[in-house]
């Protein structure tokens, strides 16, 4: 791995309008030393894509209260697969219910922070995850 500071683009994916959680991943994140870029509200998962390549980001990490969030996730891991980027690591959090954890998992997506994760276990995941993460 390169000496370089990690980079995440931390995304509000469709129409869900809070994210006081997203803000607050991202500003520890950050206090932790990651590069963020964060998105934004209502962010279509090809926005989000595009977002996470021209910023040559190591993660997508997803934040997402509506509901939407096996949908979502996927979009996000094909559009990667489809512009040759399947390397960016996708995370996130949110409302989801525990028997959708196993089934975003075996889409592809890393890991799952629910409510009640403190910032010090996704900084810490974050790090020790992407750290082993080849160039």
């Amino acid at each position: 791995m390169s000496s370089s500071p990690l980079r995440v683009v931390v995304a509000k994916p469709g129409l869900d309008g809070h994210d006081r959680g997203a803000k607050v991943v991202a500003r520890a994140l950050r206090d932790a030393g990651v590069e963020v870029i964060y998105t934004g509200l209502h962010q279509t998962p090809d926005q989000i894509v595009a977002a996470a390549i021209a910023e040559d980001a190591d993660a997508i990490g997803l934040s997402v209260l509506s509901g939407a969030h096996l949908t979502l996730f996927r979009r996000v891991i094909e559009l990667l697969a489809e512009r040759d980027a399947a390397d960016v690591v996708v995370f996130g959090g949110g409302i989801i219910p525990a028997d959708d954890i196993p089934v975003l998992k075996g889409m592809g997506v890393a890991e799952v922070f629910t409510p009640g994760s403190s910032t010090s276990d996704i900084t810490g995941w974050v790090r020790e995850h992407l750290a082993t993460t080849p160039d």
